[in-house]
């Protein structure tokens, strides 16, 4: 482009401004980029506070884990700039409690606890809740004081330790100092069975412990910014030893990372929903622009101008309308987000990062892609335009290359999906709906043209007028019909995933989840358990058998760490080869079942019947990290006994249901005569207080895991999710309406200019507004009813291929959304055109024919 085009475009730029004519277009643009930074400032803000907040339950960003003190690279990595790190200790200890003066602790109960010694910095994220000696709950950011301990609420209820008892770990003895509600990584061990206790670790010398041959389990805690993070997880995995192993946040509890898996997805949908109300709006004025400009361009011909004159000026004046939308856009949405920050953090009650530039970045390449995909094509029409239009204001610009420009501008839709969406299920049902709404809408238009122009000789009045409009111009209608269809389309899918998700995360997060795991039940105790529970006034809980097994064999074959790596398959990553040897080298939990529980959904193959042959059924990711299959044969020890059976079914699981679930189930039968305990889960309020202590003193042998701190974390982090997902829902809601209005305002010249016609023959107010009615009407009834039916089909396919949610057609909801998205359409119609009632005729017409 030369500096003379370039020159000219800015002085038509300037003009056009000036009058109006492209305020329009601007307005589009300014909004599409603001929707889209918008969202993309928010999402990126509350995903890093969120990522942060769900790292507070493993106590840092990173953890590796070992059966040695970690040394080497490991720790080189660790002592970075950018870092910090603690060490902590674990091992199993017995645990001895006694009353204050009964000497040296050798009295008192005695029991097998789980032993944690702290490190000096401990926790890097979070904080530990405590119970004082005056029973006030409170945080602590720190680790116990030198001889003294914290135990687990959970665990001293089992001992029946209080505050102020001492505590003997081997040679040591040490005073109980506070009683833990919460710790930091206790979503990432949900079954540990024996009382916590937590001492520093400079105490741990002291008590004699850590001997040769000790079981011991040494952790490196590390947490910093992002990149030395990820630098560090780079490192550590490639020279990670023997017996060591790396944890993120996504090795976290399924209930956590499932919460923030499908917020990041939904995010991504709120902005998919963007880019496809900017690239309507954005079409729509350019369209409109077009128009506006056939006669200048005509007149431009005649003294001689080139089409790559034409070209130069028009696509010109296209970018430099384009950086300026853009900046002014991302401008407004930094201000929002800035605006929004004390809020978004008061309401999460976290402590929001402040934005990054990715988002900015995005926002600007978003609004000049969809404008040059969008916006130019109309735009370069206008190099085609013919000189006789100076005579012939019949006579349009046509562009030869018509079907080539709308194959680029649907390319351009649909690269700005697939990059958006970030997933390539999440994107290709988009583009898939996106094209099966427009075409539906578009013959749904046509057709409705084709009753409308049978229907008009018996009409009478505005109506007849109204609806002839919609016959008279088909083309034009059929456009706005499809465009504005697929913005409802979208607003409405948004609208019902965001329902389906907050609805799916309040019932897996309920108030009556299990809360207290019942471990290690005899056979002999099962019936008398039970009976003690429903003597508490709980309900009657199932038992399920639990039997420890090893893996020894997978179709005839003896499994080892290769055969395992190799059966996770080449294409996984190392994460998935080092979880599939440690489950390979792992003991297993079995269990039986003779009935699928509703968590459990068989997903390949078929579940026995009541009487069956021995036989499996495995979840399905486990069996896809060791590449087991249906038809499979697999073999376990069980106590110096083999047991071989065959796959027959794959489960997916709903691990966000707090109810024991297993890996490896079989068939009744198949575990009889092997030595098995029993588990249950209960749901234990809050006014039956001495549920722990008096199970335990009916049954000494049993384990009961309090697990309603973690509960407790989980849903915490949920409603986090779920406010997250409100506010982008109602930041892109709102964004998306103003888009939309934008799109229809951007295709009302014709009927203004036919407005001002009537008006000049006499046409009173309220025929001209019953007459847009009845076209807005129809235009908007018809766009409401297929978006409303179209998002139904896609938010069912989009819950079960992406978020992995039950879904079932809500149609009154469907209905209710398509007569709302008739309502919006007849308001922005409504709104767009009422100039033709407030402006005198004489200027209505001046405007548009000047």
């Amino acid at each position: 482009m030369n500096m003379p085009a370039l020159t000219l475009a800015w002085r038509q730029l300037r003009r056009d401004l000036k009058s109006g004519d492209i305020r329009i277009l601007l307005a589009a643009l300014t909004l599409a980029v603001f929707a889209v930074t918008a969202v993309g400032f928010v999402t990126d803000r509350a995903e890093r506070a969120l990522a942060i907040e769900a790292n507070r339950l493993m106590g840092g960003d990173a953890v590796v884990r070992g059966d040695a003190p970690i040394g080497g690279r490991v720790r080189d990595a660790a002592n970075v700039r950018g870092l910090s790190s603690a060490e902590t200790i674990e091992l199993n200890s017995m645990i001895r409690v006694a009353k204050p003066g009964a000497g040296d602790g050798s009295g008192g109960n005695l029991r097998l606890g789980d032993l944690r010694a702290l490190g000096p910095g401990f926790p890097l994220h979070g904080a530990f809740r405590v119970l004082d000696a005056r029973g006030v709950e409170r945080s602590a950011a720190t680790i116990p004081a030198r001889g003294t301990v914290w135990m687990s609420r959970a665990g001293a209820d089992t001992l029946g330790a209080a505050i102020g008892d001492t505590v003997r770990l081997g040679e040591a003895v040490l005073r109980l100092d506070a009683l833990v509600t919460q710790e930091p990584d206790a979503s990432l061990d949900y079954f540990n069975v024996a009382p916590k206790v937590f001492l520093n670790l400079a105490d741990l010398p002291s008590t004699g412990l850590v001997q040769e041959g000790s079981r011991v389990a040494y952790r490196l805690v590390v947490a910093g910014e992002a990149g030395p993070v990820e630098h560090f997880v780079a490192t550590a995995r490639a020279a990670l030893g023997r017996g060591q192993r790396l944890e993120t946040i996504g090795q976290a509890r399924p209930e956590i990372r499932s919460a923030l898996d499908r917020a990041g997805r939904f995010l991504g949908l709120a902005a998919l929903v963007s880019v496809v109300l900017a690239a309507i709006a954005v079409a729509m004025a350019a369209r409109r622009h077009s128009a506006r400009h056939l006669s200048g361009a005509a007149v431009m011909r005649c003294l001689g101008a080139s089409q790559r004159t034409l070209v130069g000026i028009h696509v010109g004046e296209i970018l430099l309308l384009g950086v300026i939308a853009s900046v002014l856009g991302v401008a407004l949405a930094f201000a929002l987000q800035w605006a929004l920050s004390d809020w978004l953090g008061s309401t999460l009650s976290l402590s929001i990062p402040p934005a990054g530039w990715l988002p900015a970045l995005q926002g600007l390449g978003v609004g000049l892609v969809v404008l040059l995909a969008f916006g130019a094509p109309p735009v370069l029409a206008l190099r085609r335009v013919s000189a006789l239009r100076v005579l012939r204001r019949d006579l349009d610009a046509t562009e030869p290359s018509a079907w080539l420009v709308a194959i680029a501008g649907i390319s351009g839709l649909a690269a700005l999906l697939w990059w958006k969406a970030g997933s390539a299920a999440l994107g290709g049902a988009m583009l898939v709906g996106i094209g099966a709404t427009f075409a539906v809408l578009a013959l749904l238009a046509w057709l409705l043209i084709l009753l409308l122009r049978h229907l008009r000789p018996r009409l009478r009045g505005s109506l007849r007028y109204g609806l002839a409009n919609v016959s008279r111009r088909a083309g034009t209608s059929i456009a706005q019909v499809s465009a504005l269809g697929v913005g409802l389309m979208a607003l409405l899918l948004l609208t019902f995933v965001r329902t389906d998700l907050l609805d799916r995360w309040q019932l897996s997060l309920a108030q009556d989840a299990p809360n207290r795991f019942i471990i290690n039940v005899q056979d002999d105790q099962v019936q008398p358990v039970r009976a003690f529970i429903a003597s508490q006034g709980l309900a009657a809980p199932t038992l399920y058998p639990m039997v420890r097994a090893r893996l020894v064999a997978h179709n005839g074959q003896a499994v080892t760490n290769e055969a395992a790596r190799s059966g996770a398959g080449a294409g996984n990553s190392d994460d998935d080869e080092a979880r599939a040897r440690r489950r390979s080298e792992r003991e297993f939990n079995l269990s039986s079942i003779a009935t699928l529980r509703d968590d459990n959904r068989i997903v390949d193959g078929r579940f026995w019947k009541a009487q069956a042959t021995p036989q499996f059924s495995v979840e399905e990711d486990f069996a896809a990290s060791l590449g087991w299959k249906v038809g499979d044969r697999i073999a376990f020890d069980i106590a110096g006994q083999r047991l071989e059976a065959p796959i027959t079914s794959l489960r997916s699981v709903d691990w966000e249901s707090f109810r024991p679930n297993f890996f490896v189930i079989a068939s009744p039968g198949t575990l009889d005569g092997f030595p098995a305990s029993h588990v249950t889960a209960v749901s234990v309020p809050p006014t039956v207080p001495r549920f722990t202590a008096d199970l335990v003193e009916r049954f000494p042998n049993l384990s009961v895991i309090d697990v309603d701190a973690v509960l407790a974390q989980v849903r915490a982090t949920g409603d986090q999710v779920s406010r997250v997902v409100q506010v982008v829902f109602w930041l892109s809601l709102a964004a998306g309406v103003l888009v939309l209005l934008a799109a229809i305002s951007a295709s009302q010249d014709e009927r203004l200019l036919e407005g001002g016609v009537m008006r000049v023959l006499g046409g009173s107010r309220r025929q001209l507004r019953l007459a847009q009615a009845s076209e807005f009407a129809a235009i908007g009834l018809l766009a409401g009813l297929v978006a409303a039916i179209a998002a139904s089909i896609l938010s069912g396919v989009i819950a079960d291929r992406v978020f992995d949610l039950p879904w079932k057609p809500d149609w009154v909801l469907a209905a209710v959304g398509g007569g709302l998205g008739m309502l919006a359409a007849l308001a922005a119609g409504l709104f767009a055109t009422r100039r033709v009632l407030d402006a005198p005729p004489s200027v209505t017409l001046r405007e548009l024919q000047g």
